[in-house]
């Protein structure tokens, strides 16, 4: 019996398309694509004995499993691999509890973030880790990639915010890591282990979070700056004051541009670069106070917005990657540094794009130094000559190296995937990466579990 009569009578019909649309739509996420490959099959799983069935069935073939969420990934971590199953988790969708006295709760991997964070509200409560993709992107599909988001530099990633886990190992057996309170330390971290291993050591189909207090008061201030190398130092002078905002983000001159053209907002017309802080809790107004006049002698111009445009201008930054999906003539990326090197860092960005002739614009988590530059170069009648895709490739490199030379990291959220591991030899050596590999064949011996990403 092949493996899609094995699937099929397992699950059913309705929980396995094989349809060339459905193939084409499940092949890719929103990451640039190097080896375009279609799935054998697309399962829709409905519950954790349907991942099971799904797992030991193509472990009985030896057959590639590549778990997905909502395909908001942007480093090709559920890109399909050759003559594989996608393993589909956006059906799995349920709340199974949230308990507000004990600030927890335990969700199916393919609840949208948003809609967590909706029901904690109810209890005055939030899933702090809210990638910008928050509306879309699965609780499952963020422990896998062990997403950020605008909230970083205060509450963490989403493994500050896990405590358990349900996993499917590859051999279809059920495990469960982790404990139900804050503290827990017994035995080695599995939990911390799986999150962030973007599906290869085994497929989360349960997620106990941590829950944190949804602030009372919220503050935010808008700084506009003449350039981003300012505004950059804008972020060094707060943290020299020792005050944690929530929310600090940078956008440079193109992202406000861009903005602009997409939303209708006046963005560009007040300064060339914005630093927008948000500060949250019972001392919300106390803190934005001691910031503002910090910014203002930095030669900001700073304004302390209403709630209405201050809403507005979190949801403008959320959108701020642009409605562009990255391919081989657009690639945002993902880099991380010191924050003391925030401003150095930004320097090299600027004369990379000169240097290389390409276009850029930047955008950053600047509260912990996690900076998302854009690098592309025009195209006519979807074309572009072999030069310009060298001086692309050339400036993608350049922004790498120099990043790691400044004590950065090649991903600060993305994941690694199948894009970025042509450069994870640069910031993990042997015998680190041997140490990985050795895990991931003893999780998954057969190595059926998303090949060719992550290590």
């Amino acid at each position: 019996m092949s493996i899609i009569d094995e699937l099929t009578s397992a699950l059913g019909p309705a929980k396995v398309a094989l349809d060339h649309p459905t193939l084409t739509v499940y092949a890719v996420d929103q990451a640039p694509v190097l080896d375009y490959q279609l799935p054998q099959a697309v399962v829709r799983a409905e519950s954790v004995e349907d991942v099971q069935a799904a797992v030991r069935t193509c472990a009985a073939h030896g057959v590639p499993l590549v778990a997905r969420g909502a395909g908001t990934g942007v480093s090709g971590g559920a890109h399909a691999s050759k003559g594989c199953v996608v393993l589909s988790l956006e059906r799995m969708n349920r709340i199974l509890a949230l308990n507000p006295d004990d600030e927890t709760a335990v969700v199916e991997p393919g609840v949208v973030n948003a809609d967590l964070n909706e029901a904690a509200a109810v209890h005055g409560l939030m899933y702090a880790p809210d990638p910008a993709s928050f509306k879309m992107s699965t609780i499952g599909g963020n422990v896998a990639t062990n997403a950020g988001g605008l909230r970083c530099a205060k509450y963490g990633v989403t493994r500050d915010s896990v405590l358990a886990l349900d996993v499917v190992l590859a051999d279809g057996s059920l495990i469960h890591t982790g404990h139900q309170t804050f503290k827990g330390v017994a035995g080695y971290d599995l939990t911390g282990l799986f999150v962030g291993s973007e599906g290869t050591l085994g497929i989360v189909v349960g997620v106990t979070v941590r829950l944190k207090y949804l602030p009372r008061d919220v503050h935010t201030i808008a700084a506009f700056y003449p350039d981003f190398r300012s505004a950059a130092a804008g972020v060094l002078a707060v943290g020299r004051a020792r005050v944690q905002p929530a929310i600090m983000e940078l956008l440079d001159a193109g992202s406000l541009v861009q903005l602009d053209a997409a939303h209708g907002s006046d963005l560009a017309s007040r300064g060339s670069s914005l630093l927008l802080i948000q500060t949250d809790g019972y001392g919300a107004a106390a803190e934005a106070a001691a910031i503002r006049p910090l910014l203002i002698a930095g030669g900001a111009a700073v304004t302390m917005e209403a709630s209405a445009e201050a809403e507005q201008l979190v949801e403008l930054r959320r959108n701020s990657r642009g409605v562009e999906v990255d391919d081989e003539y657009r690639v945002g990326e993902d880099v991380a540094v010191p924050r003391s090197r925030l401003v150095d860092y930004v320097a090299e960005l600027e004369a990379m794009a000169v240097a290389y002739q390409v276009q850029l614009k930047v955008v950053a988590h600047a509260g912990d130094g996690n900076l998302h530059p854009t690098f592309w170069v025009d195209r006519v009648d979807d074309a572009v000559d072999a030069e310009a895709m060298a001086r692309l490739g050339a400036a993608l490199d350049k922004s790498i190296t120099v990043a790691l030379a400044m004590g950065g990291t090649i991903t600060g959220e993305h994941g690694i995937g199948q894009f970025k591991l042509r450069w994870l030899g640069l910031e993990q050596k042997e015998p680190v990466r041997e140490l990985q590999r050795r895990i991931k064949e003893l999780f998954d011996p057969a190595g059926i579990l998303n090949p060719g990403k992550a290590i």
